[in-house]
This record gives C-alpha cells, structure tokens and sequence, in this order.
C-alpha cells in the first residue's frame, strides 16, 4: 500500500476516536502511534474528565505506545494525530523520538508545527521529526467546527435562559 493510502487509513482511525472525545464531551482530536504498519498506541483528549492539563490525544497515545513496546523512545514510529500538535505535544513527540508526525487540521492559535509556530524546525532539538499535515484535513476540521459550533450554541441557549429567568 502507498504511504499516502496508509496516511489516510490510519488518520481515519485517529478519527474515530476524536469522535469519542466528542461523545464524552471533549474537544475532539484523536492519535494513534503506528509501528511497521501496526498500532501500538491510541489515545483520545481527556483534560476535561481527567481533570489533567497535559492529556492530550497525542500525549495518551505516546504513553500507551510507550508502555505497550516498553520504552519511551519511539523511534521508526508515525503519530497520527487530527488537530496539529501544541507546543507540549511537540515537545514530547521530540521526547519521544517520533520519527513522522502526520496530521489533519491546522490549529492557527496553538499549533506548534506550521501555524503559531515552527517547533520542529528548531535548531538546538536533538532528534529530527518529519512532519506532514493537511491528511483528510476536511474531516479532521469538521469534526472540530461542528463541536465549537454546539458548544457556542449551548452557551447562548445557557446565556438566553438565565437572563429570561431575572425579571
């Protein structure tokens, strides 16, 4: 199989678990860790319910790669991931040794890969990651959109029923 048909057959498994995040109510992105065309690693946001800033998609499925292969250096392993990386999640793909990040969407206020910033292309980093983005961009921004748009929605319903309740 080509690598771009692989990009797009394991980016629409990072897919389905954004839609999980979704279901339970997180911003959704989700990311797998593929090693010799297997996964070894998933993971899904879950800052809101873990009640923990760093656990990202990304960050959850390094630690299960991680802890799956026993070993926290990664290397020859692709992340999928369908929101570009923030700046953590950079670092610890770094950290990790990722040899390839592929991901969907661009993030234009956080990302740490093409948009806010260029983490990657660092002079002073000790491993070298390539890096691809825009794989089933369309879908990876929808699910995103869609989910910031019935957020806005609930906050307005929220905002309309509290201010009809003060008379």
């Amino acid at each position: 199989m080509p690598e771009i048909s692989n990009d797009r057959y394991w980016m629409a498994r990072a897919l389905q678990l954004a839609q999980q995040a979704a279901a339970a109510g997180e911003v959704p992105v989700g990311a797998i860790v593929v090693l010799d065309d297997k996964e070894i690693g998933a993971g899904f946001n879950t800052p809101i319910s873990g009640c923990d800033p760093t656990a990202h998609a990304e960050i959850r499925a390094l630690r299960d790669a991680a802890a799956r292969v026993g070993n926290y250096r990664l290397s020859g392993a692709t992340l999928y991931v369908t929101l570009e990386p923030c700046t953590m999640c950079v670092g610890a793909i770094v950290h990790g040794r990722i040899s390839r990040l592929v991901y969907g969407a661009t993030e234009p206020k956080a990302g740490a890969v093409e948009s806010a910033r260029r983490t990657l292309d660092e002079p002073h980093l000790n491993w070298a990651v390539e890096a691809t983005g825009g794989v089933l961009e369309q879908q990876c921004s929808e699910i995103i959109s869609e989910f910031f748009s019935r957020r806005r929605a609930e906050i307005r319903r929220q905002r309309q029923s509290s201010s009809s309740g003060k008379e």
